[in-house]
């Protein structure tokens, strides 16, 4: 013990001076900005925080001290804020979240986007397949509230007009566009929360909407519609899906960082990997947004068949360039 005490009295005893001085850095800082420091003091800024960053580190294995711990993880936070938060506007904030970090991150969560697809595709298969067997399986995969009257019960006739109907009113439309945003993000925020219960209820979300899809899909098909139902769906269901499946990928994720945690223990596996989930939701949600504008405004304005299967296929295209390319050549300058 005392060894250890006189390590921790040493070390504070060569490091206290850089810590006094960032200290004062700090305090001109958010005092004053950071146009208040001279030009060697923003050069001296960030090797300060890189050296007290370092002093954290070293000081988490030697010292017995909680208040110098909690001393310098103030420090360095504050630290952090003045060399990176103070230099950044928000536009250029949201510029390198959306063109830099979102798509690394989608790019990195490819495993887990394949099996969170692999999970819903599941799903319509086997909805698709026990629904065309038997039309009772529906009312098991559809609830009745969702379906709408879109049932086995239903006629042709009453199944296509669903497809091409159109509300009068524009206020009508935005509320339910609204309405659709906040469905969809409830479940997918679903999928990426109930990821820390080891990821079963993830599956199993992604699991049964597929369901629920296969099963509609079958019953369209059944009454010779498939054309118009694929039409219908395709115009938000390849951004509506696509983002959902991004929530399920984060939720997995974070199955991932308790499951298989690594050298690292579970607590800082889960830091890591669930700012990288994070990331994930929130681009999920803006493509939920756009999702419920085609859903709510787009499919009930637009009603020739091919033009919604362009928009579509032309939305699906725009993600994945997006998420494929968007940072590749910064990422490959830092490199």
């Amino acid at each position: 013990m005392a060894e250890v005490e006189l390590r921790s009295t040493q070390f504070r005893r060569e490091r206290e001076k850089g810590w006094v001085e960032l200290e004062r850095l700090i305090a001109r800082t958010e005092r004053s900005g950071p146009q208040s420091l001279s030009p060697q003091d923003l050069a001296r800024l960030p090797v300060l925080y890189r050296a007290v960053l370092s002093s954290l580190s070293v000081a988490r294995g030697i010292t017995l001290d909680r208040s110098l711990l909690l001393y310098l993880e103030n420090l360095a936070t504050r630290a952090y804020l003045c060399v990176y938060a103070a230099h950044s506007s928000l536009p250029r904030i949201l510029a390198g979240f959306f063109g830099r970090r979102l798509p690394a991150c989608v790019r990195g969560a490819r495993w887990h986007i394949l099996l969170a697809t692999l999970c819903m595709a599941a799903g319509v298969l086997v909805g698709l397949v026990l629904t065309l067997g038997s039309a009772d399986w529906f009312y098991a995969f559809v609830d009745a509230e969702l379906a709408g009257g879109r049932t086995p019960a239903a006629t042709t006739e009453a199944l296509r007009s669903v497809l091409y109907e159109q509300p009068a009113l524009s206020e009508a439309l935005s509320e339910f566009a609204a309405f659709l945003f906040s469905n969809n993000a409830k479940v997918g925020m679903l999928c990426f929360a109930l990821g820390f219960a080891f990821g079963v209820p993830t599956v199993y979300l992604l699991f049964a909407n597929g369901l629920m899809l296969g099963a509609f899909v079958a019953l369209y098909a059944d009454h010779g519609l498939t054309v118009e139902l694929a039409a219908w769906l395709m115009i938000h269901g390849t951004t509506e899906l696509f983002a959902i499946i991004l929530c399920g990928a984060a939720g997995l994720m974070v199955a991932e960082s308790l499951v298989f945690p690594g050298r690292n223990s579970r607590l800082v596996n889960l830091a890591r990997r669930g700012r990288e989930a994070t990331a994930l939701v929130m681009g999920a949600l803006v493509m939920l947004f756009a999702a419920a504008l085609l859903e709510g405004l787009g499919r009930q304005l637009i009603l020739d068949p091919a033009l919604r299967v362009v928009i579509g296929a032309a939305a699906l295209a725009g993600w994945l360039a997006w998420f494929g390319l968007a940072g590749r050549r910064e990422a490959a300058d830092d490199g």
